[in-house]
């Protein structure tokens, strides 16, 4: 990327990330760093020393809702070009029954309660597909939110687990193993305070297959959205859909801004 495309992309993060800010606080504190950060080459895109060192001491935004989630997430039934979005009907997907060997790559399975040192203060999950294709590409969209500076120590954890694992892990699931044979970094979207996307190579249960996944989250302020794309079989997709990434992220945005304007 060129350093005019750079500095662009940091303005039009800090922006989206003052205004997401403006959902829960009604004074003028804001979380972030010197936006001085730049693209650490391991798939994510940080800026500010808080993707780096998260500070206790840091102030920030209060920690979304999950009724101010619900908000500003995608709502069951909407269209997304070809994909339309829905809620779980049996819960979140990979929780706490999914985990990897060694533990430093549970930021890469799922970013549930416990996968890191800093847990979610409140959550929304959905999901988008398309409904006549049963094996076709799925993509979790999670929305979390959590205590300032938690939300870049979410993100600073994510990114030791895309460098530390780049060779290979094991997930462990309530019945079965999936062995990880690499992660590499993948085209991060610029919106947001950071991002972070990779590629997922990994066998199915039975190690003959190979698959793919993809995986991206987003960092606005102390809320994260994550985004993962599987499919039943072994096409490589080559990203999460940008449309579903727009699409949530707008929907996120708007939300923000009609909470500022009502300041």
């Amino acid at each position: 990327m060129f350093e005019a495309g750079k500095r662009r992309a940091r303005r039009t993060r800090r922006g989206l990330g003052a205004v997401a800010a403006g959902l829960v606080l009604a004074g003028t504190a804001a979380c972030g760093g010197d936006g001085q950060g730049a693209d650490d080459g391991k798939g994510g895109k940080p800026s500010g020393k808080t993707a780096d060192k998260p500070s206790a001491a840091a102030s920030g935004p209060a920690p979304l809702t999950e009724d101010r989630l619900t908000a500003a997430s995608l709502t069951d039934g909407e269209r997304i070009g070809a994909y339309t979005a829905s809620e779980y009907a049996l819960g979140a997907p990979l929780g706490d029954d999914y985990t990897a060997d060694p533990a430093v790559c549970q930021p890469l399975v799922s970013l549930a309660k416990g996968a890191t040192a800093f847990d979610p203060v409140a959550e929304v999950q959905r999901k988008a597909d398309i409904p006549d294709e049963l094996l076709g590409l799925t993509v979790s969209v999670q929305l979390r939110s959590y205590t300032a500076p938690d939300a870049a120590g979410v993100m600073k954890a994510l990114g030791t687990a895309g460098r530390e694992c780049a060779g290979g892990f094991t997930e462990d699931r309530a019945l079965a193993k999936a062995t990880y044979l690499k992660v590499e970094p993948a085209g991060a979207p610029d919106v947001g305070d950071e991002a972070r996307a990779y590629r997922l190579t990994l066998l199915d249960v039975k190690g003959t297959l190979k698959l793919y996944e993809y995986l991206t989250v987003v960092r606005s302020g102390s809320t994260t959205l994550s985004f993962r794309a599987e499919i039943t079989g072994t096409k490589d997709v080559g990203g999460v859909p940008d449309e579903i990434i727009q699409a949530q992220w707008q929907k996120f945005s708007a939300a923000a801004g009609d909470a500022a304007e009502k300041r």
